[in-house]
C-alpha cells in the first residue's frame, strides 16, 4: 500500500431513475463504499460521487403512464434512492442526477471539443421506426433474435447469451419493444463520434492495468471486429439534452450518463471548493475509478474513455467489473420473493448484515455472487456474532464490574497484539485489490486467535479466586485491543456496528495508524449489544413482504400461455430425447451465460454448450443427470461445436431450472 497520501475519486454506475434500488444495485454500492471508507482509513484524500441516470425513453415512458412530468418522477425516485443510500450507510460525498445544469454544461463542453477536434461526423442512416408510437426506437426498445447466435428476445444493440455487438438492423424478426408490431424502416440524420480515432490511445490505456484481465480479453474481440463509429444522437420525441445546434436531435443517454460522474464531481468541488480543472487534467497525479457491472463494460472501456480523451479530459485510473447477483443460486425471482428491494430488505435487517456478507464473498473478478439465504444467516452469525462481537462482550462485564471500567496500563502479550498489527498490510493489500474475501478471511482468522486467547486463560474462571482481579483486569485489557484492531479493519465493512463499538471503547476506529497505540490506562463505556443474530424469521418475513410489494408492478392476473403451434405424434417422435449423465462441466470463458457440457448419453459423449451459467455452478452439475435433445443438428459456435441441447425450464422473471429425472434412471434410455 502507498504511504503518500493519495487523491482519489470513485463513482458506482447510475441506477436509472424510473425504478427503486434492489439488492442487485446495492452489490456495487457496497462494493464501491468499502473501498472508498478504507482509503480514508488509510489517511487518503477519497471522494465518492455519482447520480441517477435521469435520460432516456424509459423516464419519458414511465412518467407517461404515472400521469406525472419526467422531471416530476426523477425527484421522487431521487429522493427515495437517498434514503435507501443513507440507510445502508454509504457515505457518498455527492449524489445528483444527470439533469442537472452541472451535466449540461459538462456534456456540452465534451461535445464541442470533440466536434472541433472533428471527433463528430453527420451521416443519413435508417433506422427502426414505430408508426404505433410514432417513435423512432432506440436500441434497447428493439428485440429480435441475435444475427450470430440466434437467441431469441435478444436488444437492439447487444446479444445476452453470446456476448456479440451489433446494429438493431442486424436483429432476426424485430419488433418494437413499446407497442409490439414490427417496426418500419425511416432515414434520418445522426450524429457519431469516430470511435476508430481512439484506437491506439485505447489499447495503450486498456493494457495499462486500467482493466481487469477478463475485461481485457473482451475488448481484443471489438478491436478484431473494428471499432464502428458510435451514434450519440436520438431523435424526438426523447428526454434528455438537445444537441447544440439542432431542433429536433438529442443526446443518447450513454453520452450524459457517464459524464454524470464528472458532473455530479463538478457539484462537490463548487459546494468544498476543489480544483475540478487540476482532478481532470490529462497529466493530473490524482486517480479515478468507476465501479460497475460486467453488462455494461462495452460502454465504460469505449465510448467514456474515449469522450475523455478527444476532450482534453483523463481517462479513467482504472475502471472495475463486478458480476451479477443471484438469490439462492438464481436469478432473483419475483414469483419466489427473492427479487428483494432494498427497502424491504431494510424494514426486516440490520444493514451491516448483507454489507458483511457481500463483503465476504466479493473478489476482484467477475464472477457472479450468489446471496443464499441460508448461508447469510449462518456466516453473520458465526463470524460477526460467534466471533468477532463475542470477544468484546466476554471481555467487558469483567472490566466494568471489577475493575470500574478501566483498562490495564500494560498488555500481558504485547507479541500477540503486534501478531494482530502485522497483519494489517496483507489485509490492506486485499481490500485495495478489491480482494475482499481474502481480507475477511484474515480477519476472521485473527478472530479465531482472540477467541482462543480469552478461551486459554479463562478469566470468568480467575474472577472466582482471590487476588486474581488483576490479571482478570490484563486478560480482558489484551481481548479488547484485540477486539479494537479486529473492527478498525472492518469499519469500512460494516460502519454502523463500528460506530456502536466505538462510542463502547471511547476511540475512534477509523484510521488504521491509529493501531500503532494499544488502548491501556483509560476507562470504557458501557457495553451495548453490537450486532443481535440474524432470526431466520424476519428472512421469511422479508420474502413473503417482497412477494407481496411486487404484486403491484406485476399484471393482476396470469396472462394466457404462450403455446407453439399444435403438432402431431409423428412430429413429436422425430424429436429423440435421451437421459444424459453431466461428467464434465466448465465456464467458458468470454461467455456471460455459457457452460461447456461433456455428457455420457450410453457410452457416447457428446459437447453441448448450455446458456446456464446464472443459474448453475458448473462444480455442482458434475455427475448430475439430466435430458437432452440427442438428434439435433450440430451448431458451430465461436467457443466451439455444441452436438445437442440440454433441457431446462424457464420462467418470465429469470428463474431457470435444468431438467432431472428421477433417482434410477440410465444415462442413454430414450425418454418417450
Amino acid at each position: 500500500m502507498s504511504k503518500q497520501k493519495r487523491r482519489i475519486l470513485v463513482t458506482s454506475a447510475l441506477p436509472y431513475a424510473n425504478g427503486a434500488i434492489h439488492l442487485g444495485h446495492m452489490l456495487e454500492y457496497i462494493q464501491t463504499d468499502i473501498w472508498a471508507r478504507f482509503q480514508r482509513a488509510q489517511g487518503h484524500e477519497c471522494y465518492f460521487a455519482w447520480a441517477d441516470d435521469a435520460h432516456g425513453t424509459p423516464i419519458m415512458l414511465k412518467a407517461e403512464a404515472d400521469g406525472i412530468t419526467p422531471e416530476e418522477l426523477i425527484a421522487k425516485m431521487n429522493a427515495e434512492h437517498r434514503q435507501d443510500f443513507k440507510d445502508f450507510g454509504l457515505s457518498y460525498d455527492n449524489y445528483s442526477d444527470t439533469n442537472g445544469e452541472a451535466n449540461r454544461q459538462c456534456v456540452e463542453t465534451i461535445y464541442k471539443r470533440l466536434h472541433e477536434g472533428g471527433f463528430v461526423v453527420r451521416r443519413t442512416i435508417s433506422q427502426f421506426y414505430d408508426e404505433d408510437k410514432g417513435m423512432f426506437l432506440p436500441d434497447r426498445f428493439i428485440k429480435g433474435t441475435c444475427p450470430k447466435c440466434k437467441t431469441e428476445d435478444q436488444y437492439g444493440d447487444s446479444c445476452e447469451a453470446c456476448g456479440s455487438t451489433y446494429s438493431p438492423t442486424d436483429l432476426i424478426e424485430p419488433r418494437s419493444a413499446v407497442s409490439g408490431t414490427a417496426p418500419v424502416m425511416r432515414d434520418s440524420e445522426h450524429y457519431f463520434v469516430t470511435l476508430s480515432e481512439f484506437e491506439d490511445r485505447l489499447q495503450t490505456w486498456m493494457t495499462s492495468g486500467a482493466l481487469q484481465p477478463e475485461v481485457v480479453n473482451k475488448m481484443q474481440e471489438w478491436f478484431e471486429d473494428g471499432l464502428r463509429d458510435w451514434d450519440i444522437s436520438r431523435d424526438e420525441p426523447y428526454f434528455g439534452f438537445k444537441i447544440p445546434g439542432t431542433d429536433d436531435k438529442y443526446f443518447y443517454v450513454w453520452v450524459d450518463a457517464p459524464i454524470g460522474y464528472m458532473a455530479s464531481f463538478k457539484e462537490l468541488c463548487d459546494r468544498k471548493g476543489l480544483d475540478f480543472d487540476d482532478w481532470w487534467k490529462p497529466d493530473t497525479d490524482t486517480e479515478m475509478y468507476n465501479f460497475i457491472g460486467k453488462d455494461i463494460v462495452y460502454f465504460h472501456t469505449l465510448f467514456w474513455p474515449a469522450m475523455l480523451m478527444g476532450a482534453g479530459f483523463r481517462a479513467p485510473t482504472a475502471v472495475y467489473a463486478h458480476g451479477f447477483l443471484t438469490v439462492d443460486g438464481a436469478k432473483m425471482s419475483k414469483s419466489r420473493g427473492t427479487f428483494i428491494q432494498a427497502r424491504t430488505y431494510l424494514d426486516h435487517l440490520n444493514p451491516d448484515y448483507l454489507r458483511y456478507y457481500f463483503c465476504a464473498r466479493l473478489g476482484a473478478g467477475m464472477g457472479d455472487i450468489d446471496l443464499s439465504l441460508d448461508d447469510f444467516v449462518a456466516r453473520v452469525n458465526s463470524d460477526m456474532i460467534g466471533k468477532v462481537v463475542n470477544i468484546a462482550s466476554r471481555c467487558a462485564g469483567f472490566i466494568q464490574r471489577g475493575s470500574e471500567g478501566m483498562l490495564a496500563s500494560e498488555l500481558p502479550e504485547p507479541g500477540l497484539y503486534r501478531q494482530f498489527i502485522d497483519e494489517r498490510e496483507a489485509i490492506g493489500n486485499d481490500f485495495e485489490q478489491r480482494n475482499y474475501q481474502s481480507a475477511i478471511r484474515r480477519i476472521m482468522a485473527l478472530a479465531d486467535e482472540g477467541n482462543r486467547y480469552i478461551d486459554d486463560h479463562k478469566p470468568w474462571q480467575l474472577n472466582k479466586q482471590e487476588g486474581q482481579q488483576a490479571n482478570v483486569q490484563a486478560i480482558c485489557t489484551q481481548g479488547l485491543n484485540l477486539f479494537r484492531i479486529l473492527m478498525t479493519y472492518l469499519a469500512p465493512v460494516v460502519p454502523m456496528t463500528a460506530a456502536t463499538a466505538s462510542e463502547f471503547l471511547g476511540v475512534a476506529l477509523d484510521q488504521w495508524s491509529d493501531l500503532d497505540q494499544p488502548l491501556l490506562g483509560v476507562s470504557i463505556n458501557a457495553f451495548k449489544p453490537l450486532m443481535t443474530r440474524v432470526d431466520p424469521l424476519k428472512i421469511e418475513a422479508m420474502i413473503e413482504d417482497s412477494k407481496e410489494s411486487l404484486q403491484s408492478i406485476e399484471e393482476p392476473t396470469a396472462p394466457a400461455l404462450d403455446l407453439a403451434d399444435e403438432i402431431g405424434i409423428e412430429d413429436f417422435l422425430k424429436v429423440d430425447l435421451r437421459i444424459a449423465k453431466i461428467i464434465n462441466a466448465e465456464a467458458v470463458p468470454k461467455a456471460d451465460k455459457l457452460v461447456q457440457l461433456t455428457l455420457d448419453i450410453g457410452g457416447e459423449p457428446r459437447n453441448v454448450f448450455a446458456g446456464i451459467k446464472s443459474a448453475y455452478d458448473p462444480a455442482d452439475l458434475v455427475g448430475r443427470y439430466t435430458v437432452m435433445v440427442a438428434n439435433l443438428k450440430p451448431r458451430k459456435m465461436r467457443f466451439g461445436i455444441s452436438e445437442g441441447m440440454v433441457l431446462a425450464a424457464g420462467s418470465d422473471d429469470g428463474g431457470l431450472y435444468l431438467l432431472s429425472p428421477d433417482e434410477g434412471a440410465v444415462a442413454g434410455t430414450r425418454v418417450t
